[in-house]
């Protein structure tokens, strides 16, 4: 795995949100900077009591430079609606901050690419410093990626899905909020056959997240 220098040098002192925005605009912890068009940090209240984690933002995402605003961020948008979750409340983020891509073969069209270890671990520092920010009851993790940047590289979704699980000791300090793992919208997305199925998975996971941190 490669490694990089990390953003942890990068942080601010504060621990408000639009500071930590406005520093990760200036991050070179890993390489992704160079080729995405924005820095796409979290969004949403401050006070709010749940906080979900995608992988890394979209194309679109990276354009508006805004989470979640693509396809799964519709879905995703869908899915908390039908939780019985108001989609203003959540603050929304993802694991690491910049779009990583291949091009396709025309160069016409940027298609997703997993972000690897070390990127995910370079970008964590900002991920530690907004749960700090924001201070929530529950943390939802969508997706691997999400789940792994919190919960460690030997994190298994498939064995531990919908479960209310806690943050590891080393990065919890003061504040110990639920955390549910569960299906990143895309997946949904990408469930051609039984996507109705994925769906209900998805805010049945939500639903019991909202519950939890209650």
């Amino acid at each position: 795995m490669v490694s990089y220098p990390g953003a942890q040098e990068y942080l601010p002192e504060t621990r408000e949100v639009p500071a930590l925005a406005a520093a990760a605009r200036a991050c070179r912890g890993c390489d992704l900077y160079k080729a995405a068009d924005r820095t796409v940090f979290g969004a949403g209240p401050e006070s709010a009591r749940m906080l979900l984690v995608g992988e890394q933002p979209g194309d679109q995402e990276d354009r508006a430079g805004e989470p979640f605003v693509g396809p799964a961020g519709y879905l995703l948008d869908k899915a908390l609606e039908q939780a019985g979750v108001d989609r203003g409340s959540v603050y929304v983020t993802n694991a690491v901050k910049h779009f990583r891509f291949d091009r396709s073969a025309n160069g016409k069209r940027r298609i997703h690419k997993k972000p690897s270890g070390g990127q995910i671990a370079a970008c964590r520092p900002w991920l530690l410093a907004e749960l700090e920010a924001i201070r929530p009851e529950v943390v939802v993790c969508l997706g691997a990626s999400a789940a792994q940047a919190l919960l460690g590289n030997g994190f298994r979704l498939t064995e531990h899905r919908g479960e209310v699980l806690r943050l590891p000791a080393e990065i919890r300090g003061g504040h110990d909020p639920s955390v549910v793992v569960t299906i990143h919208p895309s997946a949904v997305l990408r469930a051609r056959s039984d996507r109705d199925d994925a769906l209900r998975s998805l805010v049945g996971d939500l639903r019991r997240a909202a519950r939890s941190g209650q």
